[in-house]
């Protein structure tokens, strides 16, 4: 049976299913493959790197004897790497390390040294986590006020339209700016120097468009008739959006969380100009002389690290060991962030249906 005879079998709409093969079609199809090629392409390149980093930064961060972990690299801070030979073997030891060879061994030894790549990132994961958290909460906070005032509170309008379209414009503001107008405000105007609290508060500003957004948007998606049928039972509207509305909002206030963390995690012009340091031995909690001091201690992040190893030093294997080790630590903690974060939603998803 010919296309002739099957195309006179069908209806005119039927026969328009199996027409033949158009310009348009063909067009749509070689775009289609486009796209998907692109798709592809750019998934190919990102696995590409991450397995890159975490093959050469598994290197770093384990080892092949006993106890597997490179706990020096966990524990201690940055130093100098001392590479030297001795007794015709091959050595290579942090500062700390290779002082008391020296004095073990009562002698004076000429070593070639390599700046940060010797020791290890653990101020520098104190520091991120700090960042993080201390960002997040503020963000967080002001946040999901914010978005309940636009949401519950104000009167549609033009000025309405204005602080949205300006919260959507802030967001795509670069996050160099963002560290500028920290120096500006929190560094220099507030008086707060390079410490915690400066950082905290200009990651928080730049990731608070996101999270406001987000959280508008959640709290905007919750039907109507919760909050009605609190009302009518007398409770105020704070109570009926605090116990009927927020609940439910919440898994996707912690979805704009999420993404916000990967930004505050990552990002490095804010910081460099508010928080971090190239180097710093102490711990926030170490060397203070009242409790509040605490919010104005400068600290060592593994962003800045990783930028301070790869740009500002020469370069060389035993610097491409530190480079790649910190960023599998990095990668490491960002996905552990995100997944309890994930993990909380769901949770919440599941206890809070309507």
């Amino acid at each position: 049976m010919d296309s002739q005879t099957l195309e006179n079998n069908y209806t005119p709409e039927e026969s328009d299913l199996f027409a033949k093969p158009s310009k348009a079609k063909r067009n749509e199809k070689v775009a289609f493959a486009f796209m998907g090629m692109g798709t592809y392409f750019i998934v190919f390149c990102a696995s590409i790197i991450f397995l890159t980093i975490f093959y050469k930064g598994s290197q770093t961060v384990f080892q092949a004897s006993f106890p597997f972990i490179n706990f020096e690299f966990l524990t201690e801070a940055p130093q100098t790497l001392h590479v030297f030979e001795h007794e015709g073997e091959k050595y290579e030891m942090s500062d700390n390390n290779f002082r008391a060879f020296q004095e073990e061994n009562n002698t004076e030894l000429t070593t070639t040294t390599y700046a940060y790549s010797g020791g290890g990132i653990w101020p520098c994961i104190v520091g991120t986590v700090f960042l993080v958290l201390g960002a997040m909460a503020i963000a967080l906070t002001l946040g999901v006020l914010s978005a309940i005032f636009l949401s519950e509170y104000s009167r549609p309008g033009k000025v309405l339209n204005t602080i949205r379209l300006s919260i959507l414009n802030l967001a795509g503001v670069p996050s160099i700016v963002f560290g500028i107008f920290g120096v500006g405000l929190f560094v220099l105007f507030l008086d707060f120097g390079v410490s915690l609290i400066a950082g905290w508060f200009t990651l928080a500003f730049m990731v608070l468009p996101i999270v406001i957004s987000a959280s508008e948007e959640s709290l905007r998606a919750i039907p109507q008739g919760l909050r009605d049928a609190s009302l009518a039972l007398g409770a105020s509207k704070w109570t009926a959006i605090r116990t009927n509305v927020l609940p439910y909002a919440m898994p996707g206030i912690l979805t704009s969380s999420i993404i916000g963390v990967a930004r505050v995690a990552g990002e490095t012009a804010p910081i460099m100009f508010t928080a971090a340091y190239a180097k710093r031995d102490q711990l926030p909690w170490e060397g203070l002389e009242h409790w509040y001091d605490f919010f104005f201690q400068g600290v060592m992040a593994l962003p800045y690290h990783i930028y301070v190893v790869s740009a500002k030093i020469p370069q060389n294997e035993y610097t491409e060991r530190m480079q790649y080790g910190t960023a599998f630590v990095f990668l490491v903690i960002v996905a552990s962030i995100a997944l309890f974060s994930i993990v909380l939603r769901e949770r919440m998803r599941k206890k809070y249906r309507w």
